[in-house]
Formats: structure tokens, C-alpha cells, sequence
């Protein structure tokens, strides 16, 4: 089952997702990556195997970003291989983690690539952030690409998304996989586990099917299935960061 952990901050994010990870490892996975943006682009390692090996390239090579995602991927669509493992880049514009299954992916893959895109995976998520591009290229702001976007697929998500465009927003939904949204002092995360983030937040919203969630530093708008604006309720959670260290 895979992990999603993603932040945008005041201060470097790398040190969050790369925890965040960590404490998501009990879902099971075959590889981790974790994309940031800086300097208007985006940088990306992925590596193979475990957190630690992600963790050592990121020794070996930083990341500096206050806006990123992350993940650790269990292989469905596409054998366990770096080019297979999230996130997955489209057009040096966007940024996907995804956890679930695109069910229509196939067709969907077919007309993309009619229409000029590159695919450098076998995963079904590729074609999700093909399909927010399409729309962005249509002149669509970001939340208005994802929404029509997710209208074309069939299946299951958890989605976290970035535009190196638009470097101050993560755009978060939700279609039957679980995704929380963490709440912190001036800087707001996502995750597939609210244990990803007790190390900076225990206050969080639960997103509902259909949910997409526009978060910034200072702002969080969630928008329901129908496009309505809508007020989930933040709730502290009862877990503490000490007590699940210790418990396992």
C-alpha cells in the first residue's frame, strides 16, 4: 500500500517528507522519492528499496524546497524500478504522488500519446499528471486542472500535485484512499497516515470522497465533488509522537 506525505512551508521540507516516510514504511513498498521545487524547477531523487537508500542520496545530494512530495510505492501497474517510482514529472510542470488505481488508464494513455505525450513509465499515474498538463494547457489555473482532470478518471486516488508554475500551492483529493491534511504555524502538510505527521502537527482535517483540497502556507480551501466550498472539521489527534515511537 502506498505512502503520500507532502508540505509546503517557510522553511526546507525534505527533513518533514523524508520522516514522513519513514513512518510510513509499515505499509510495505519497494521503492521512495521525493520531488521539491527550487529555482523554479524541480529536483527529484528516487531510488529502489528502502527509505534509507532515498535517504543516503539525499546526503549525497540535497534537496532545498520550501514546497514538495513525497512517496513510497507498492508495485501495481509497472515492475518495482526507479523510472516506476513516484513522483512522477510531466513536462517539467507538474509533479504527482498517487496512491489507488486509474482503472481506464489504458485509454487514456492511448489518446495522450496521440496528443504528443511522453510516457517514461508502466505506472497508471503517469497518465494523471499527463492529463492535468492537457488542461493547463488549455489555460486552466492548477485546482481547475486537477478537478477536471480527476472527471476523466475511473477508479480510486489520493492525490498530491505541484506546478513548478505555481510554486505556492499543493493541491491535495481524495477518491476512496485515505488522505489527511496536517495543519501547522505557517506551513501545511498532507499525508496517506496522520502518523506521518505527529512530528509536526496533530491537529488535522480527514478529506472526504470527492474532496480537493487547494493548501498554501496560510490558507487551506477545500472544494467537495459538486465544486462547492466546503468546511471540514480540524480535529486533534489523540496519538501522540512519543507513544507511537514507542508502541511501534
Amino acid at each position: 500500500m502506498c505512502g503520500i506525505v507532502g508540505a509546503v512551508s517557510h522553511t526546507d521540507v525534505a527533513p518533514i517528507l523524508l520522516e514522513g516516510l519513514k513512518r510510513l514504511e509499515y505499509r510495505g513498498y519497494d521503492s521512495a522519492g521525493m520531488a521539491v521545487i527550487h529555482n523554479g524547477g524541480f529536483q527529484r531523487r528516487r531510488r529502489l528499496g528502502k527509505v534509507k537508500e532515498l535517504a543516503r542520496a539525499l546526503d549525497e545530494s540535497p534537496l532545498p524546497g520550501l514546497i514538495g512530495i513525497a512517496h513510497t510505492r507498492w508495485a501495481t501497474h509497472g515492475v518495482p524500478a526507479e523510472h516506476n517510482a513516484h513522483p512522477h514529472i510531466c513536462n517539467n510542470r507538474i509533479a504527482i504522488v498517487h496512491n489507488g488505481i486509474i482503472e481506464n488508464f489504458q485509454e487514456l494513455k492511448v489518446s495522450q500519446t496521440e496528443a504528443g505525450f511522453n510516457f517514461t513509465s508502466e505506472t497508471d499515474t503517469e497518465v494523471i499528471a499527463h492529463q492535468i498538463v492537457f488542461y493547463l494547457n488549455q489555460g486552466q489555473d492548477l485546482l481547475q486542472a486537477v478537478r477536471s482532470a480527476l472527471a476523466d478518471f475511473q477508479g480510486a486516488y489520493a492525490l498530491g500535485v505541484i506546478d513548478c508554475n505555481d510554486p505556492d500551492r499543493l493541491i491535495a483529493a481524495r477518491q476512496g484512499s485515505p488522505l489527511v491534511i496536517g495543519i501547522g504555524e505557517g506551513q501545511n502538510f498532507i499525508a496517506s497516515d496522520i502518523q506521518a505527521l505527529l512530528p509536526v502537527t496533530q491537529r488535522v482535517i480527514y478529506l472526504e470522497n470527492g474532496d480537493v483540497a487547494d493548501i498554501q502556507t496560510g490558507a487551506i480551501n477545500i472544494l467537495d465533488d459538486s465544486g462547492q466550498r466546503v468546511s471540514r472539521p480540524v480535529k486533534t489527534s489523540s496519538l501522540s509522537l512519543s507513544g507511537v515511537e514507542l508502541g511501534g
